[in-house]
């Protein structure tokens, strides 16, 4: 990797760490619904209504954002724009919002808004990350990203934590953490220098980011033929990401030319294990999306300020154990495939459901205690486990799923839009079975609902670890975190050399 990309790479790192908090801290239902509900005095289901409308709104403006990312040159631009009105939209939650919902309807639309703007926040970094480190060097980034994120995410909770905790009752103040977060976001940005991102990498149409390697991507569906060296440049591509939906007329794919192509949107919805697995990120999201806001409230609720300090422990924990999930998943996703993790996180929220079944039925028969409500905060362990993971590895899989697409960012925007879905479903539900049937009734369902995306995974879902990037960790050069250096750098020639039909087939096996 060039000296200039490796320094936009390790900027990256710490954008990532403040740009957690913006994506799915205090920002989203987490601290917020504990804030409306034990200072504006909110009930759950208003809380549900808010979030079922950020949700939504996620969900209708994830594809397109994914699709904004695959065709602009600008994202950077993109997300420093969303970061800032992420941000905004968190502050007039924290100074607008009125006792018992009076204002409830402006709330609706400011959860909208801010739904659509964050829709944009998960392809901006990761189609970034993909145009700086390539499809090689994604599972290794795309770990420290995560890590970076959670570790982000806990720093900055805890402080708003103790600030809610000095400040109880008016704990909105806790909400200036997000302006801080947002100020790093935009000054680290801005030092990732443009030309480093290779857009033709971040869109999944070449394996590395880089203008001198040549190596194209293959289709992931259709006739192949392999193709002539690309010409070297950052702006490759033949057919850049339009509104071209259904594929120009006379187009044939097994015509190949020297530049590659990026797939219509159809043919990325035409993709089976895509749409299987599309349909697991909803479902897993329906089961787990409310369990961590319940058990929040489960804590928060008639246990005062301390009841507030140990609602950001909940975050806090489980964000510091993600730190490790996400660098388990990163060493480990390479030698034992993507499967075994991913079924790994999936399974944890079944068992986790049912601990905290079992443990909110002892506090109501005995009463609460700071025992049974640290038992209770401790089960974030497993939320740092499932959510940890598969936070990592959806990414990992989407885009094992999009390579020689050229649609990552747009097949990443419908796998997250699944997943808003799923957490804006559960939001709802979550939320009225705690109120109408109690919390203990609340997680026996929803972890029989996390059973069902397992079993689907489990059974159904293929191993979708390229070749290409197992066999680069068996090379020196993948063990010290660099995948873009070659391996032998003395022999430039032989690098470059023409890809042939069947190494591809055996990536795509």
């Amino acid at each position: 990797m060039p000296e200039s990309s490796e320094r936009s790479r390790r900027i990256l790192d710490i954008v990532a760490l403040f740009l957690g908090e913006l994506r799915d801290g205090l920002t989203m239902i987490n601290m917020q619904s504990a804030f409306l509900i034990s200072s504006k005095g909110y009930s759950e289901k208003q809380v549900g209504i808010l979030f079922f409308v950020f949700g939504m709104s996620q969900f209708l403006f994830q594809a397109p954002a994914g699709y904004l990312m695959d065709y602009t040159d600008r994202k950077i631009t993109w997300l420093g724009v969303a970061a800032v009105l992420t941000t905004l939209f968190t502050v007039v939650t924290a100074t607008t919002a009125e006792d018992e919902g009076g204002n409830i309807g402006f709330m609706i639309l400011i959860k909208f808004l801010q739904g659509g703007i964050t829709a944009m926040i998960p392809p901006g970094l990761n189609s970034i990350t993909q145009g700086i480190v390539g499809s090689v060097g994604m599972t290794s980034q795309v770990s420290m990203n995560e890590m970076m994120n959670h570790l982000g995410t806990s720093i900055l909770v805890l402080i708003g934590s103790l600030i809610a905790y000095a400040k109880y009752p008016d704990i909105g103040v806790l909400f200036i953490v997000s302006p801080i977060a947002c100020v790093g976001v935009i000054f680290f940005l801005n030092r990732i220098h443009p030309e480093d991102i290779d857009h033709d990498a971040a869109r999944g149409l070449v394996l590395e980011a880089s203008p001198d390697n040549p190596e194209i991507l293959p289709p992931s569906s259709g006739n192949y033929a392999a193709p002539e060296i690309r010409v070297p440049g950052k702006k490759g591509v033949q057919t850049m990401p339009s509104f071209n939906f259904w594929g120009a007329k006379g187009d044939d794919s097994s015509v190949v030319t020297a530049t590659p192509k990026a797939d219509t949107p159809l043919q990325v919805l035409r993709e089976p294990r895509l749409l299987l697995f599309t349909a697991i990120c909803f479902l897993f999201h329906t089961a787990n999306g409310c369990v961590l806001p319940l058990v929040m409230q489960s804590l928060a609720i008639g246990n005062g300020r301390s009841g507030i300090l140990l609602s950001g422990c909940c975050i806090i924990l489980a964000q510091l154990c993600m730190v490790a999930s996400a660098k388990i998943c990163g060493q480990y996703s390479v030698v034992y495939g993507r499967k075994v993790l991913f079924l790994t996180g999936l399974f944890t929220v079944p068992v986790r459901c049912l601990i905290l079944c079992i443990l909110v039925s002892l506090r109501d028969e005995a009463g609460s205690s700071l025992f049974l409500n640290g038992l209770i905060l401790s089960t974030q362990i497993l939320d740092g486990v499932g959510a940890g993971v598969f936070g990592t590895m959806y990414i990992l899989v989407t885009s094992d799923l999009s390579g020689g697409t050229g649609r990552f960012s747009l097949t990443l925007g419908i796998t997250t839009a699944a997943m808003s879905i799923g957490g804006t479903v559960s939001g709802y539900l979550g939320e009225a079975l705690a109120e109408d049937l109690g919390y203990k009734s609340a997680f026996i369902i929803l972890g029989i609902m996390a059973c069902v995306p397992a079993i689907l995974y489990l059974m159904f879902m293929p191993e979708t670890l390229p070749a290409y990037t197992n066999q680069s960790t068996k090379e020196p050069h993948m063990n010290h975190g660099n995948p873009m250096d070659r391996i032998d750098e003395g022999n430039e020639e032989t690098d470059q050399r023409q890809p042939t039909s069947t190494n591809y087939v055996g990536m795509m096996a």
